[in-house]
């Protein structure tokens, strides 16, 4: 039915959304644990290099 493929385009576009916001969100809170891994390296060199 023509009628139906507005709705259908619509559907998959809230789908690709949706796991567009999900990878994000996966990937946002898998980088942040080993993010402070790293900051506490870089606060140590930072305060050793630091230079007013």
């Amino acid at each position: 039915m023509p009628q139906m493929a507005p709705m259908m385009w619509d559907m998959l576009f809230i789908f690709f959304m949706i796991m567009f916001i999900v990878i994000n969100i996966m990937n946002y809170y898998t980088q942040k644990k080993s993010f402070n891994i790293q900051n506490k390296d870089i606060n140590k060199t930072m305060q050793l290099n630091w230079k007013w």
